[in-house]
């Protein structure tokens, strides 16, 4: 079985966020699936996908400085400038943490671990809604 959709997930302001129940309640089809796996694919360049911490929010803040100092804004040098300070530095960690994650799916439910959830990282100051294409495998 296969099944492919395409939604948007609310705009955020920058940093890292749990996104897990959104995107699990915009996904029709999973149920029916006993053993798959679902591919998420972020359709843009300047926010990620992260399987990581889903209990404690200090881990999203913590995550959120390291970041802004992995990829500082008005980085003497850099040429990617025409749509913000923001801009480049968003494609930087888009690249480092990924925009896609493939995650197992057992009897219609996520395979995660105890502590884990879907993170969107925004990278931009206003990034808007982010649209994500879910692709469904499975039997």
């Amino acid at each position: 079985m296969w099944h492919r959709q395409q939604f948007s997930l609310k705009p955020r302001s920058r940093g890292f966020h749990l996104v897990t129940d959104e995107i699990l309640g915009a996904l029709s089809g999973m149920h029916g699936i006993r053993t798959g796996l679902l591919h998420l694919q972020l359709m843009h360049t300047s926010a990620s996908l992260t399987l990581n911490e889903n209990a404690d929010p200090d881990v999203r803040h913590d995550m959120a400085l390291f970041a802004s100092k992995l990829a500082p804004e008005n980085l003497s040098g850099m040429r990617h400038t025409l749509e913000g300070p923001d801009d480049m530095p968003a494609h930087v960690l888009a690249s480092l943490f990924g925009t896609e994650l493939t995650l197992a799916v057992e009897n219609g439910r996520l395979l995660t671990g105890t502590w884990q959830g879907i993170w969107l990282g925004e990278h931009r100051e206003h990034g808007g809604a982010r649209k994500v294409t879910a692709t469904l495998m499975g039997e």
